[in-house]
């Protein structure tokens, strides 16, 4: 501890008189002025002291003593804030470090891209004199640019889908929304270059007609007839925009659910989750809940109780539950998680949340009263964007910025979940969904297909067997999870600017029935548990849309 200081020097002390000696004694009576109290020893002669004197070296000790209390109490006090504020510095120096290091192997891709592409562009600059006669000789010099073009857009998709996930850290930038700029004007030139390979596979569609068109006329039936049959049990749909139901909502909105009953909607909107009364496709606002530091990502309802769970990227997962005046308030929060919820589902029997994180987990919180952590998976080394939970409730698929997807089973032995199989994939996604116990979907990034996976039952692992062709576009944001609607067989599809509505057919093939365009992929949504309502906002037109299925 640092000693107590005098400022003044003891030595400068003169009294009031200007006697000029040393001054000796303190008079303590309260009555006197400051350097009436200083008395020299001619002071001490003629001077009538009213009160207590004491010498001034006993004066200074007695200071001194309790000036080192006073430092003693705040000694301690001042080294406890200084051990937080060291600790807060060591905390910002590790942000620091890790945000150079994330710019720094944001850098590494850019340089290992522009590297890539001069190495392509050397490729293509050199030929064979023989390969090149023989193509002029045998009249076959048919254009092969869109080639090129072809192995540029592969390179410049596989460098994007490694540098995406690295710049999502650094949304909140100014310069984040410049570098998305500068990656959308790749791919619109992309776009016009590959116009005319387009226009081509247009003609080779509208010939392929015509030979079909002749075929019938001339008695050639079709090899596949089957996937036909059992059509006519599933009704065409479509989903129809309900103008008057839709309502303007300016602020950003990642998050929306509807409860079983088509009477309660939920939309995060930034950091804050409004409440509105759901009457046939009619929306009023009736509440606003502000318990969320950060923008809230995820909502889900219970259906067994009157309860939805709220996941937001200030870390935090709330349970909410609605008193009997119809008011919502929250019930407890979950803290366990060190970056923000991406993605979470709730099991049938409501007693199981699961949750991913940009942390790079899963976490497993079961209900003993209150609700806990029971188990966390870190198989993970990036963010955690989709989960989904098979029928029977005991097996659960993931994806995320990583290029695997995980499928992880509860043991019936001891409850604990345990990953049995790591599927490689070409590229990362967003959404996953079960379709039933053996089968779900995954969309891969920025491709127009969706991935079906299927048990095979000799093996017991799950290998792709197809992929449906879908609409898609450009696909920067996660969130708006694929949902399967049992009581229709809907897959509801999020891809770039589209929502996909896809059917399963009793063959078990899949069909797109519906593909609806909103021009823009910041874009989210649910569809109700009935099948009967689409309920979307999209940043284009800052709406929050009903769409209601019209049997056809």
């Amino acid at each position: 501890m640092q000693k107590p200081i005098m400022i003044e020097n003891e030595k400068e002390f003169c009294c009031s008189k200007g006697h000029m000696l040393p001054v000796i004694t303190i008079a303590l009576d309260p009555k006197l002025s400051r350097n009436q109290r200083l008395l020299c020893t001619e002071c001490l002669e003629n001077a009538d002291i009213d009160g207590k004197a004491v010498g001034l070296k006993k004066m200074i000790q007695l200071i001194e003593e309790n000036q080192i209390k006073k430092m003693e109490k705040v000694e301690t006090i001042i080294m406890n804030q200084i051990k937080l504020i060291e600790s807060l510095h060591s905390i910002v120096d590790q942000m620091k470090s890790y945000l150079m290091q994330q710019l720094e192997q944001l850098i590494t891709i850019i340089i290992g891209w522009i590297k890539n592409l001069q190495q392509q562009r050397l490729q293509f600059s050199q030929f064979s004199f023989f390969e090149e006669l023989e193509i002029m000789v045998m009249k076959s010099n048919q254009p092969d640019s869109n080639l090129y073009i072809h192995e540029i857009q592969k390179i410049n998709l596989c460098w994007t889908s490694k540098l995406n996930p690295k710049l999502e850290q650094f949304n909140q930038f100014d310069a984040y929304n410049q570098c998305k700029q500068h990656l959308l004007s790749l791919e619109l030139d992309s776009k016009k270059y590959t116009e005319n390979y387009q226009q081509l596979q247009t003609n080779i569609k509208i010939m392929n007609q015509e030979i079909s068109s002749l075929n019938t006329k001339t008695n050639i039936q079709p090899l596949q007839n089957d996937q036909f049959i059992n059509q006519s049990n599933i009704k065409p749909f479509n989903y129809q925009l309900i103008q008057e139901c839709s309502i303007q909502q300016s602020d950003l909105c990642r998050a929306i659910a509807i409860d079983k009953g088509c009477s309660t909607l939920l939309v995060g909107c930034e950091s804050l989750i409004k409440v509105f009364e759901f009457n046939q496709g009619m929306i009023k606002k009736i509440q606003t809940l502000k318990q969320h530091k950060d923008w809230v990502q995820t909502l889900n309802f219970m259906h067994k109780s009157k309860q939805f769970i709220s996941g937001s990227c200030d870390h935090s997962i709330i349970i909410w539950k609605c008193n009997q005046n119809n008011q919502w308030s929250f019930k407890q929060i979950l803290n366990g998680h060190n970056n923000s919820i991406q993605c979470l589902i709730i099991n049938t029997n409501e007693d199981l949340i699961i949750s991913g994180s940009g942390d790079n987990t899963i976490k497993f919180w079961i209900n003993k009263n209150q609700w806990l952590c029971q188990q966390t998976i870190k198989e993970y080394s990036q963010s955690v964007l989709g989960l989904s939970l098979n029928q029977q409730q005991n097996r659960v698929v993931s994806c995320g910025y990583d290029y695997y997807i995980l499928i992880i089973e509860q043991s019936e032995q001891n409850q604990e979940w345990r990953l049995i199989q790591k599927i490689t994939i070409e590229n990362y996604g967003f959404r996953v969904c079960f379709i039933d116990n053996n089968m779900f979907t995954f969309s891969p990034y920025n491709k127009e297909e969706i991935s079906i996976f299927e048990l095979n039952n000799n093996n017991k692992q799950f290998t792709k067997t197809k992929s449906i062709p879908i609409k898609s576009g450009q696909d920067v944001y996660a969130r708006f999870p694929q949902q399967y609607i049992n009581q229709k067989s809907i897959l509801v599809c999020k891809n770039g600017e589209y929502v996909n509505l896809i059917t399963k057919k009793e063959n078990g093939e899949f069909l797109t029935e519906q593909s609806i365009h909103f021009e823009v992929d910041d874009l989210y949504g649910t569809m109700s548990d009935d099948g009967v309502y689409l309920i979307t906002w999209d940043n284009k037109s800052k709406q929050i849309q009903i769409r209601r299925c019209k049997e056809q």
